[in-house]
């Protein structure tokens, strides 16, 4: 099975690319996040047309997270539990019906954090204890499960392509890096370490001074594997090529294939 995540930056803005893309890879599921757009407003037509059947979690604007598959959705819950406060389309769980018995998919749009010592740092710090909670408790049930999305972590100096100019980013602060280890420390598996160990691999180019171009990336968007999904793992990479095309997303997807 080929599931894949990807931060879409605007699903109408990508709409030409991501059907490109997914008509050329044809993956089983797809988490996408960043799709800043409302329940309603999601092009569903196009993706239905491929064969998906669709989960979203929108919202205006900002944030949002959706789940394509071309297995029915057995469960689906929008919203990390935890602040009951907290409107911010950012999480979405699922479960579906595979050979073996279920997959449990966790899409996850973790907040950005920055800038460091504000109000939007200790948001993502808190998101981040309400995400470890939830992934404890689930990891309980001894299911495959996947944790993917953008989590706007590099987890390492390795995962970024200047270190330095990044100790005070709220990507890289330490804290950030602490509570990501903490998460993993749960029993994870970062699906692309354990297949590749090179350094500067990335799935992230800014827009802006010639990042593409020059490749100043960072790995923030990651999948992270539960003991019986690690167990099933047969390949993790990095598709560079969409971030070349025309209007582009600044994230490229990671596709996992599982044997399920």
């Amino acid at each position: 099975m080929r599931i894949v995540t990807w931060n879409v930056n605007g699903i109408k803005a990508r709409i030409d690319a991501a059907r490109t893309w997914f008509k050329a890879i044809s993956p089983d599921i797809a988490l996408l996040q960043e799709t800043k757009c409302v329940d309603d407003a999601f092009p569903r037509l196009e993706f239905e047309e491929l064969g998906y059947n669709i989960a979203v979690h929108g919202q205006k604007g900002f944030n949002g997270v959706a789940l394509l598959s071309k297995l029915p959705f057995d469960e689906v819950q929008p919203g990390l539990a935890g602040d009951p406060d907290d409107v911010q389309a950012r999480y979405l769980e699922a479960v579906v019906s595979v050979p073996s018995g279920v997959l449990r998919l966790v899409n996850i749009y973790l907040p950005n954090g920055n800038p460091c010592g504000t109000e939007k740092f200790a948001y993502k710090l808190a998101w981040m204890s309400r995400l470890r909670e939830r992934v404890k408790s689930l990891l309980e049930l001894e299911e495959p499960m996947i944790v993917a999305g953008d989590f706007n972590v590099i987890p390492s100096p390795e995962d970024v392509y200047a270190p330095a100019a990044w100790v005070d980013d709220a990507l890289f602060r330490p804290e950030t890096r602490a509570h990501f280890r903490a998460l993993v420390n749960l029993g994870l598996t970062d699906a692309y370490r354990a297949c590749h160990d090179e350094p500067h691999r990335y799935t992230f180019w800014d827009y802006q001074a010639g990042a593409w171009q020059k490749n100043h990336g960072l790995r923030i968007d990651h999948m992270l594997l539960s003991p019986q999904a690690a167990d099933r793992l047969v390949k993790c990479e990095i598709d560079p090529a969409p971030r070349g095309w025309e209007k582009p997303s600044d994230h490229v997807p990671v596709v996992l294939e599982l044997n399920v």
